[in-house]
Parts: C-alpha cells; structure tokens; sequence
C-alpha cells in the first residue's frame, strides 16, 4: 500500500470510525479480497489495530500476497473456487462480509450463466456457514442494479421500491441473481434465524481502483487525469448516487454491526447524485478543460438499461452512518490517485 492517496483514506477512516472497539478480538471472513471494496475492507479492519483477524478465500493467493505485501498472522488467504469451496474447515468466525461478485457489464453479457451461478452458489454457500456455525453477523454486498428501470427521480427510492427488470434479458443474468440473493439472504434469517443483512451498493470508487475498471465514474475520472476526451458511447440519460470507498466501507460495518437482520440499505451519498452526461461535462468544466465532451453511441457495450436512481440513505443514516466525501472530494481524490499511482 505505497500510493499516499490509499494510506490518507485508511488512516482517516480509523480516525473517524466509531465502532472500532465493537470489533475488537474478532475474526472476519471475507471474499473479493482482491476486489477494490474487499481489499479496502481488509485494509481498513486490520489498520484499526483491534486484534481483528481476517480469512480471505481468493482465486489466487499469489495476487492477494502481492497486492497486500508482507502481512503477519492477522491476514490468511486460502486458494479456492467460489462455487464449490467446503468452508467447513474455517473455524470460529464472528463476522462475514461476502464481497465476491463478477462486476464486469461486458462479462454480464458475454458469460451471463457464468455471472448467475457464481452468485447463486457462492451466496449460498456461505448462507449455509452462517446457519450452521452461528456467526455474530454477515452483510451480503448486493447492488442498486436490483432496482431496474426507474425513469421518475422526483422521488428518492427508497428500499421498499422495484423498477421494471427484463428477466429475459441477458444483461439481466446480474441483477436478476442479485435480487434472488437477497430474497434467500431474507428466507435464511426468517426460516434459520442467520444475522444476514443487505447492503445495496451503489458505483464505489476511490483510491485502490484497477487500472482497468471501467465502470462509468472510473472510467471518466481516469480520461480525465489522463487528459484525454470522454466518450460516451450511450445518450448518457442513466443518473445515479455514487460512494467514495471508504464512506462504503463505514456504510458495511455499520450494516454488519447495527443494522437489522433480514434487512437491505441502500449505501450511496444522495448529494452525488448525477447523470454520466453530466458528470463528464463537471469533470471538463472543474478537473481538464482541455478535454472534449463527445458522444458516439455503441449498442453492444452491454450497459444497464437507462434508469434514474435517486437512491434515498435515510435508512442507513438512521444507523448513525454518514458520508465524508463528495462529489467533488470523491474525483480530487481519485484523479490524483491516478496521476500518482506508479510513482
């Protein structure tokens, strides 16, 4: 963790976290370690200096090793395949925060059974740890993608609402699994009382992203550092909340420790709230004024459907979280993380 941008996020957030001392002496089990929240996740808990213990299940212990560097006893990552891993040799857990999912639009489409038995089974894999080993608590990380289309934004959405969702659309192989998920994740706390609860994120970003992320937020704010022109390959109508990670990462642990069972809470800054137009026309008019604004419309790029997603927080602020970092905050930091990344 060499970037100052990543180093400045985590020691604030354990400044600021009021928690902290809730999880002290507790072991977590997280998957999507190498993933921007889980590995985010991880760095913030073990920074805490808590005694907090995390088992991370990864694809490839050798790029969670270089992605974490030298680690002590604290951090363990065990290789396995997220379908079909027997957890039942994890003992002792406390907390489970389930992270692991696809998160490529592109992947949605091109390998769209792949993207639903991955979320189908490796939730319910860990659904059936929590019921059987009494874990304190777990948080499966869902998506606002659960809401489908909503065109109206004259009214915050809030957790209770559905919008229109194809389900014989091959793009839908993502959110159609993620709303399965939370019905089951709801089904395991009602029939075996298992601690479940839902946080439904919105797009996340901040310092720690993949080079190659290209989810629209990312993606903008990398052309921008780069100086090079924005391309929107749709109308840019789609309007959205976003969260920076570590305001996420605070949104999670107080779902995991305050929030109720067999609940979701959308995870999302309301003041963020834009649409990809606008946003690339904020970041040439405050970030690169050199850049160019341009549109070319591309069909095959496998993007959600256009819906306007004013995402109400007030059930998670009623928890007591709330955010640090806006919308000009959440592009400052990335931007520079970008320009600073590989020095």
């Amino acid at each position: 963790m060499s970037n100052q941008v990543l180093i400045d996020d985590v020691s604030e957030f354990v400044e600021q976290f009021k928690l902290k001392d809730v999880l002290k002496d507790s072991t977590f089990l997280i998957t999507g370690a190498t993933g921007l929240i889980g590995s985010i996740l991880i760095r913030c808990l073990l920074a805490m200096n808590k005694n907090i213990h995390v088992i991370a299940p990864v694809r490839n212990v050798e790029k969670a090793q270089r992605m974490f560097g030298v680690v002590g006893n604290e951090l363990q990552f065990l290789p396995y395949n997220i379908e079909t891993y027997d957890y039942e040799d994890i003992k002792n857990i406390d907390y489970i925060v389930h992270c692991a999912a696809p998160t490529s639009s592109k992947f949605f489409v091109e390998h769209a059974v792949e993207t639903f038995n991955t979320i189908y089974k490796g939730t319910s894999l860990l659904l059936e740890y929590a019921r059987k080993h009494k874990v304190k608590s777990m948080v499966y990380l869902s998506s606002l993608e659960v809401y489908g289309s909503i065109y109206d934004d004259s009214k915050l959405v809030t957790e209770d609402v559905q919008g229109d969702l194809d389900i014989m659309s091959v793009r839908s192989s993502y959110p159609m699994a993620k709303r399965a998920m939370e019905t089951l994740c709801c089904l395991y706390e009602k029939e075996y009382s298992v601690p479940v609860k839902v946080a439904r994120l919105t797009q996340t970003t901040g310092a720690g992203i993949a080079a190659d992320d290209n989810r629209v937020i990312a993606q903008f704010a990398r052309l921008a550092a780069e100086g090079k022109d924005i391309v929107l390959h749709t109308t840019g109508e789609a309007a959205r909340p976003y969260c920076y990670t570590t305001d996420c990462i605070s949104a999670i642990l107080y779902v995991l420790i305050k929030g109720t069972s067999g609940e979701a809470y959308n995870v999302a800054n309301e003041e963020t709230y834009i649409s990809a137009r606008n946003m690339a026309d904020y970041l040439k008019e405050n970030f690169n004024p050199n850049i160019s604004v341009r549109v070319e419309l591309n069909d095959t790029m496998g993007y959600a459907p256009v819906t306007k997603l004013r995402l109400s927080s007030a059930k998670l602020r009623a928890l007591g979280w709330t955010p640090k970092y806006g919308l000009k905050e959440i592009f400052s930091r990335i931007i520079y993380y970008y320009q600073t990344v590989n020095q």
